[in-house]
């Protein structure tokens, strides 16, 4: 059938309504960028850190952290003492630290950029933690295969089998044990002792010996007097030869 005149028109106009149409739709809106990360929302909802928590608390590092989660492009990697591994420590084992080493034992369970699991098993060790600094690098050392990985710092090894939160820019591994550093729980080398003082025996007996190399032996002494002696002897006998003769 012959298609009219009109419907052509008709079809037309349908057709460019419909672009016109499109064309004028909104787009859709783009996806919302993500909020900045809460460190301490993951830490409370993992449940088992309040000590944690109240040791980042106290030394003021979680606003440390949670700025340079949220402005660095490295990201960070932490790694999470549970209750039970504080618990576990020997009595005294933290208030015997200062303010500044208390900082520093945890900064040392940080990393400066964000590794998943299997990233740690690719790194070279040992890997520089937040403590590294002035008095050199205080690292981790980190084994395993698979998604099983064991960290190591000389004195403690534990294994990191599961993570509270593995998004960039954040990285959060529970471990059961606290993460001991050599350059604070190491033994210490001895320090080297001081010269003991000379005693007084000790210096009487320099002065008796140098008073005794001073004095004169008694073997010439002796043999002077003889010779004096001697003398006289041959004078008086000249003497005597002369009122003879």
């Amino acid at each position: 059938m012959a298609t009219s005149p009109l419907s052509l028109v008709l079809l037309s106009l349908f057709l460019s309504l419909s672009l016109h149409a499109q064309a004028q739709a909104p787009a859709a809106p783009a996806p919302a960028p993500s909020g900045p990360v809460n460190f301490t929302a993951v830490l409370v909802k993992g449940g088992q850190f309040v000590t944690f928590i109240s040791l980042l608390n106290k030394t003021q590092t979680f606003n440390q952290i949670e700025n340079q989660i949220n402005s660095s492009s490295e990201g960070m990697t932490i790694f999470a003492p549970t209750d039970n591994a504080f618990n576990n420590l020997k009595s005294g084992a933290l208030n015997g630290l200062s303010q500044q080493q208390q900082v520093q034992l945890l900064q040392y369970h940080m990393l400066p950029k964000f590794y998943s699991l299997s990233n740690l098993l690719l790194v070279s060790n040992p890997v520089p933690t937040q403590a590294s600094g002035q008095e050199g690098v205080w690292g981790l050392n980190f084994t395993g295969q698979s998604n099983q990985v064991n960290v190591s710092t000389g004195l403690v090894e534990v294994q990191v089998n599961n993570a509270l939160r593995q998004d960039f820019p954040l990285a959060v591994y529970p471990v059961d044990k606290v993460l001991l550093p050599e350059e604070l729980f190491g033994v210490k080398p001895p320090s080297a002792s001081p010269p003991a003082p000379a005693t007084k025996g000790s210096s009487s007996g320099k002065s008796n010996s140098s008073d005794t190399a001073a004095e004169p032996s008694p073997g010439k002494n002796s043999a002077g007097g003889r010779n004096v002696a001697l003398g006289l002897i041959f004078g008086l006998g000249f003497v005597s030869m002369g009122i003879l003769s």
